[in-house]
């Protein structure tokens, strides 16, 4: 069995997991707003959400685990995966699992690995050749960064740390690969 390091309070996380099989976890657009929404009950609570994507087959979250977080960070996960299997396997159909377990996690320790991780999340369509620029993706938390809507992502701190909104636009032109990610 592998040994999985618990989500601790107070840390910075890249979460990211998969279909099994690679299967396709969103199949209409509503699947990926109910999904969201789920997010929120299940992960704002005990996270900060620094940057998201959700791809057909595929997601990735930057968060921060609060410090006394009311509940415990891993099952609090591990419930909204549950949550959205239950509601796509009723809607469609289907039994099994939806993702691969246990869902992977990587300890952010440094603001440069923080940064760039921001804009490979927010570039992963672009990476995969989904679209041509982050801007053009509705799955992820890029939109949300560049406007004024209010959100529960920590945008404000986001582009704080770009310097500045044209900073964070035209850094998100480049293109960045992060080789630690293992799938």
């Amino acid at each position: 069995m592998q040994n999985i390091e618990p989500l601790q309070e107070g840390k910075v996380y890249h979460i990211y997991n998969r279909g099994i099989n690679s299967t396709e976890l969103f199949f209409e657009s509503d699947n990926y707003d109910y999904f969201i929404k789920l997010y929120g009950n299940y992960i704002d609570p005990i996270a900060d959400t620094y940057a998201w994507c959700l791809m057909k087959n595929h997601f990735h979250f930057l968060v921060r685990i609060k410090d006394e977080a009311p509940k415990t960070p891993h099952q609090s996960f591990s419930n909204l995966f549950n949550a959205y299997t239950k509601a796509i396997n009723k809607r469609y159909n289907r039994h099994s699992s939806l993702f691969q377990r246990p869902f992977k996690r990587k300890l952010v320790d440094n603001e440069t690995y923080f940064k760039n991780l921001i804009l490979y999340i927010h570039n992963n369509p672009v990476n995969h050749g989904v679209c041509e620029n982050a801007m053009d993706y509705a799955w992820s938390s890029y939109l949300t960064c560049v406007s004024d809507k209010v959100t529960n992502l920590k945008k404000a701190e986001v582009i704080d740390l770009f310097e500045d909104l044209e900073n964070f636009k035209s850094l998100h032109k480049l293109i960045v690969e992060i080789p630690e990610l293992e799938f």
